[in-house]
């Protein structure tokens, strides 16, 4: 059957102390909301709805980021849970399957999780994700024998034997998706916060005689982040899977603690990552390719056996191509380098095409930008660039061609041609000890003016 997805999204998120709508804030270098939207992608949904709120425009922009075919709507009033999914209601009309209820807040809800609740669909008419809390506190309680669950009780309204119970709803629920939708319409808003709830569905489910589920997770996955302490809780947590998950799939990391991984990072096996990497959003590595030390990689593709760093930055639509070496202090945006291309210290490569085996000696740079517009430089297979070049775009160095060191390249150099663009050398013999002796005087001179 088809599935649903309803992101909740709307909250501003007031204890986070932002001007920033709460699931826009990062982890993993992604906003909160990717992380749900990726656990719910994991089961191929036919429809994505995210219910928008508190910088809606904002929301909105970042759901499509991440999936062009998502959707939004607009809760213009926070009335609560239920009030917030009904408002899905227009969009899904005539959908068929299950519709799942997740929170733009809460990023570690794994896959699996989600398809079990999906399973016990064909046992339940609702069923809602629990888990096991070591300090319940006030969350609410499920009251349930074994996967049947009773009742969802609050906190506040809870007895003490209630409150005794450590098995606490996490708020993620999935049902029918016309059904739900029903059961929210339904629901009332006779509270202290005038809201409508939507756990308060299970009980509507129950009096019409319909069954309700519990499926139960790790406390962990159900983790939400309200305020910026909890972010960077967050933050360690993600860090702490990616870690784990990276050397268990045969991934060397020499120092673990100091790496930090994105969201869709992609690190194949036998890949060797160095201490402080930091890995931003859209970076490849494939598997054999080593990137050292104090690096800084994001948008980037680094092929089989390709070298990286240390202190090297890799930007979007960086393109290494096998056996690619490149070094400290090396800057590549929007540049492709064929194989076995070296980029040795010290250079900036912006825009640009590199060809194979070709070697770009220190200190060069592709001078890409006239203050308006930017151009693209061309170097072909086998070239030489010496030192200190300065490749102004547009321009073209051909196959097999030289620049000498300290020229500034302001023109097309044939393939196989050697070409050098700089002033004459001069020297002036004596002159440098007379220039000393001036500079020296001069000095002096100051120094009595100043007692």
């Amino acid at each position: 059957m088809p599935v649903s997805l309803i992101i909740l999204a709307a909250g501003q998120g007031t204890r986070m102390n932002s001007d920033l709508p709460k699931v826009l804030h990062k982890v993993g270098a992604a906003p909160l909301l990717h992380h749900a939207m990726q656990a719910g992608r994991a089961l191929e949904p036919e429809v994505t709805i995210v219910v928008t709120g508190h910088g809606a425009e904002a929301v909105a922009k970042a759901a499509r980021a991440f999936d062009e075919d998502a959707q939004t709507v607009l809760q213009k009033e926070q009335k609560g849970t239920a009030h917030a999914v009904l408002q899905a209601a227009p969009l899904l009309q005539g959908v068929a399957g299950d519709a799942l209820v997740l929170y733009g807040d809460t990023p570690f809800i794994r896959a699996e999780t989600l398809a079990a609740m999906l399973a016990a669909r064909k046992r339940h008419a609702v069923v809602v994700l629990g888990f096991h809390a070591a300090d319940p506190g006030r969350y609410g309680r499920l009251i349930a024998t074994g996967e049947d669950l009773e009742r969802i009780v609050e906190w506040k309204d809870a007895s003490p034997e209630e409150r005794a119970v450590t098995l606490c709803n996490s708020g993620v629920l999935c049902a029918d998706a016309a059904t739900l939708m029903r059961l929210c319409a339904a629901v009332g808003n006779a509270n202290a916060a005038g809201e409508y709830y939507l756990p308060d569905v299970v009980a509507l489910a129950r009096a019409e005689g319909l069954s309700a589920g519990v499926i139960l997770c790790d406390e962990a996955e159900t983790l939400g982040v309200n305020t910026r302490a909890e972010l960077a809780g967050a933050e360690a947590a993600f860090q702490a899977r990616a870690r784990a998950e990276a050397l268990a799939n045969g991934i060397t990391l020499t120092a673990p603690e100091t790496v930090f991984f994105a969201l869709d990072t992609v690190v194949g096996r036998d890949a060797i990552i160095g201490p402080n990497v930091i890995f931003g959003p859209g970076v490849t590595m494939e598997s054999g390719a080593e990137v050292k030390g104090f690096c800084h990689l994001e948008g980037c593709h680094i092929s089989r056996g390709a070298q990286v760093g240390p202190f090297a930055r890799l930007r979007p639509g960086a393109e290494l191509a096998e056996d690619v070496h490149v070094g400290n202090f090396v800057e590549i945006k929007n540049a492709i380098l064929d194989e076995g291309v070296k980029v040795g210290h010290l250079t900036y490569l912006g825009d640009a095409h590199v060809g194979e085996h070709t070697n770009i000696g220190a200190g060069t740079v592709t001078c890409n930008y006239d203050g308006v517009m930017k151009h693209r430089t061309v170097i072909g297979k086998r070239a030489f660039i010496g030192s200190d070049t300065m490749l102004v775009a547009p321009v073209t160095v051909g196959d097999g061609a030289l620049t000498g060191s300290g020229s500034v390249i302001t023109e097309d150099v044939p393939p196989e041609a050697v070409a050098i663009g700089r002033a004459k050398q001069v020297n002036k013999p004596g002159l440098a000890t007379k220039l000393f002796e001036k500079l020296k005087s001069i000095k002096a001179n100051k120094a009595k003016g100043q007692e």
